[in-house]
């Protein structure tokens, strides 16, 4: 069993992941007998090169690719074939990616309230109000009137954050969160992750932002080829990294 970092007090495991394999149709194996566990308000920080399996293993957490081998666990729910399980699964897990996705349509408002009104059930009234503490909560609660196409990037990711967090979810997942932002729109995003990760949400970061990796992280994976590598705390993969393929990947990093 793992230790933990010791920078709060984690509750129990939340995510089992047990010897998950995910191979594409055009063969590249990209989760390759994949296991770890994630314990509640834990947050996980995944490194490595471009095409480690980093982004497919967050999709397999909640669901958005089907694994071939493996078992993956939520909450104690088992995230199989069964829809309903599917279905619960999504709506405790939230996901932020690296485009935001938002509905050029409709607007911040529209958008957080629309999975709060079609899956929660939510009135209207009720959503509205969840929305706008949120929005407060990310700071752009003056942006609620406004079309995506208005905001600037840092903004629309902060708006695509309010958004997950209207489900109320369990687990939140970010998949390159602030990889499509410019320089000084990191910044704003990355601090509504602290916030959060200070709040005791359970997150699952993949990220090249070293910097918060080492500041806010509890635990730490390196992968590559679909295989962890190394993990450990910041303090072990930055100070003290065992594996050269560690060594070598943050020495062209950092």
């Amino acid at each position: 069993m793992r230790n933990s970092r010791g920078k709060k007090d984690l509750g129990d495991y939340i995510i089992t992941v047990d010897g998950v394999t995910k191979t594409f149709p055009n063969g590249v194996r990209a989760l390759d007998n994949f296991s770890t566990r994630i314990r509640r308000k834990e947050v996980l920080v995944i490194i490595g090169p471009s095409g480690s399996g980093k982004s497919t293993f967050l999709r397999c957490l909640n669901g958005l690719e089907e694994v071939d081998r493996g078992r993956i666990i939520v909450d104690g729910i088992p995230l199989d074939r069964n829809k309903k399980n599917r279905l619960e699964i999504r709506k405790e897990v939230g996901m932020v990616f690296q485009l935001f996705n938002l509905f050029p349509h409709l607007t911040v408002l529209e958008n957080v309230n629309l999975a709060q009104r079609l899956v929660r059930k939510k009135s209207k009234e009720e959503a509205t109000r969840t929305s706008m503490e949120l929005l407060r909560h990310v700071g752009i609660p003056e942006k609620a009137n406004t079309f995506p196409n208005h905001l600037s990037g840092g903004q629309q990711q902060r708006v695509a954050i309010a958004r997950a967090l209207a489900m109320k979810p369990k687990v939140m997942l970010f998949d390159e969160a602030t990889s499509a932002l410019d320089p000084e729109m990191i910044g704003e995003v990355l601090d509504v992750m602290r916030r959060l990760a200070r709040e005791g949400m359970t997150m699952v970061v993949v990220t090249h932002e070293m910097g918060f990796a080492r500041e806010v992280g509890d635990w730490m994976i390196f992968m590559e080829n679909g295989r962890i590598v190394e993990e450990g705390t910041p303090e072990d993969i930055f100070e003290n990294p065992k594996e050269e393929r560690t060594k070598g990947f943050l020495s062209q990093i950092l």
